[in-house]
């Protein structure tokens, strides 16, 4: 394994978001190198009160936040303004996630800023337009986005995703802006330009948006919902009462699939010869495959897929995730060792690897930084 990407190391970043998607750019910045400061109202960041909790710490909080340190000041307070107006006037990169306007009136706006800070702002619906002050979380983004649409069930229901999809990507795009931005940054000072302030205006809804760029633009340009990309692919039960999942990205996979499974009467069928017509045809092609697939377990059926050269995994649980050989082989989810909450396997970051430095607890380090601070 190569060294630790510490790019960001001398950077100092404070970050006054609660939740997941401002903090989590936060905590990147951290494992990147950057001293990261995580401000909070005396009653702490409200994701400490959500998930599975031990003191003040909570598993959602922990995920998020690791490797920061804890400040707690009250921002309803003319002594908490004030000090906090110092902390800002020296961060390299401020991030908030108040609705448009408030971080302005507790002395956290932008220009609040080092003048070649990049500052953060991280909302529902973005920082100008009608919806501005909308509240807005996760579902409401997919919602709103059309990714909920687009992701109807068995059931015939249109459902959410059921991890917190737009939460996360949204911290991801805020991070890799905030990169850019101080790419950026670097480029002005080696060619002795004066500092600017780059305000970065990151949204959940412009996020799930994002994520959805295939469909929304194959429907703006048909005016329509186009059909599904690759019918029958996706999910189906079996004889143990497990489910496997398998995809379709060319024609003549369709046509493997059904001699590996013994079904080469559905090659001669019209109703199936192309995606087109599967698509026009489904629920008639679910059925006759969801019957096929109960004649035997999971583990048969993967086994043959693959060997196929089909693209096919068992659809696993979070748990079997974590005992799967090859999760274990490659260390993808390490255990981290949490103060009050024992060890957690988090997934290790994409590029970066495994970030195991606890969370912070409410405030532990406030007396600290006030010091070192001087403030």
């Amino acid at each position: 394994m190569s060294q630790p990407l510490k790019p960001y190391e001398g950077l100092v970043v404070l970050d006054a978001a609660q939740g997941i998607a401002g903090p989590y750019c936060g905590m990147l910045l951290a494992q990147a190198g950057a001293t990261v400061i995580k401000l909070e109202p005396p009653k702490g960041d409200w994701s400490r009160g959500l998930t599975s909790r031990a003191g003040s710490h909570s598993v959602m909080h922990t995920a998020f936040n690791r490797g920061k340190r804890s400040l707690v000041l009250d921002l309803a307070t003319p002594e908490g303004q004030a000090r906090v107006a110092k902390l800002a006037a020296r961060a390299d990169i401020l991030i908030e996630a108040f609705r448009p306007g408030v971080a302005a009136r507790i002395g956290l706006a932008p220009e609040a800023a080092k003048a070649d800070a990049v500052c953060v702002s991280v909302s529902g619906f973005g920082q100008t337009g009608p919806y501005r002050e909308r509240p807005c979380t996760d579902g409401i983004a997919q919602a709103f986005s059309g990714l909920v649409a687009v992701n109807t069930g068995a059931d015939g229901v249109p459902h959410k995703a059921g991890t917190l999809v737009v939460d996360v990507v949204t911290g991801i795009s805020a991070f890799a802006a905030c990169q850019a931005a101080l790419a950026e940054r670097a480029q002005d000072a080696a060619a002795g330009r004066p500092g600017r302030r780059r305000h970065l205006d990151v949204s959940l809804m412009q996020t799930a948006a994002a994520l959805m760029v295939l469909p929304i633009s194959e429907s703006g340009l048909l005016g329509r919902m186009p059909g599904e990309l690759n019918t029958p692919a996706g999910s189906y039960p079996t004889k143990d009462g497990a489910w496997i999942m398998f995809a379709l990205v060319r024609e003549e996979e369709w046509v493997t699939l059904c001699r590996t499974i013994g079904r080469t009467d559905l090659l001669e069928d019209p109703r199936f010869t192309d995606f087109k017509a599967r698509f026009a045809n489904k629920p008639a092609l679910i059925a006759i495959l969801r019957e096929e697939f109960m004649t035997r377990d999971a583990a048969e059926w993967v086994a043959l897929l693959q060997g196929a050269r089909l693209l096919c995994d068992r659809v696993n649980t979070p748990l079997e995730f974590l005992a799967d050989p090859h999760v274990q082989a490659v260390g993808a989810a390490p255990l981290l060792q949490q103060p009050e909450l024992g060890a957690l396997p988090f997934p290790a970051i994409p590029g970066f690897g495994a970030w195991e430095q606890p969370a912070p607890a409410l405030g532990e380090d406030t007396d600290a930084l006030l010091a070192e601070w001087g403030i």
